[in-house]
């Protein structure tokens, strides 16, 4: 027995909100009071490269096209890249605060897997207008990290780029099936059950 495929998204959504407040505490105190406590500078790379490693399942087990295999594995393999190279610039094996940007790298393919696997329109139901949501969302907010490349103490950047993850998982939360949107549902969604 699979779980309902909005069970998976709440799931995530959940890891998505930690890794969003995680960030956002970084944010408000400063690195340099963040990093007082050595443990919880691995806190974000290793939750982002754990939700990594949990994506490969549902890529694996819960998708029911190739296309939607794809998608789910790219996400999988951009949180993996992002949160490993975070992990090795905290641990001192890379040492470029320039390397930041490979966060911004995945956050732009999995903006663009999010538009390429959602192929209904945005009012088809709630799932089509989220995944689109979440798609353009991820392909701006892929500035905030390289606002932090640049000025890496700058509260603006690391806050909007904790905002992002919550609003993630927020979304994430929002997800149905099959729901309307807005009072909208195509006649072509199917019925709830």
């Amino acid at each position: 027995m699979t779980p309902r495929a909005e069970t998976v998204h709440w799931l995530f959504a959940t890891g998505f909100l930690f890794l969003g407040l995680i960030l956002f505490a970084e944010a408000i105190v400063g690195q340099e009071v963040w990093r007082q406590r050595p443990w919880r500078m691995y806190l974000w790379p290793s939750l982002a490269f754990g939700i990594g490693v949990l994506l490969w399942p549902v890529s694996v087990f819960f998708t029911n096209s190739t296309l939607h295999m794809v998608a789910h594995a790219s996400w999988a393999e951009t949180a993996m890249f992002a949160g490993g190279t975070q992990l090795a610039l905290v641990r001192g094996k890379l040492s470029s605060r320039w390397w930041t940007l490979a966060v911004s790298g995945a956050m732009l393919v999995s903006g663009l897997a999010f538009l390429i696997h959602e192929q209904n329109p945005w009012f088809f139901s709630r799932a089509a207008f989220l995944h689109h949501v979440l798609g353009w969302m991820l392909l701006v907010a892929a500035v905030f990290p390289i606002g932090q490349a640049i000025r890496p103490r700058a509260f603006a950047w690391n806050a909007g780029f904790a905002l992002t993850w919550v609003t993630v998982a927020v979304l994430l939360f929002c997800d149905r099936d099959v729901a309307p949107i807005f009072g909208h549902l195509s006649p072509l969604a199917g019925l709830p059950k």
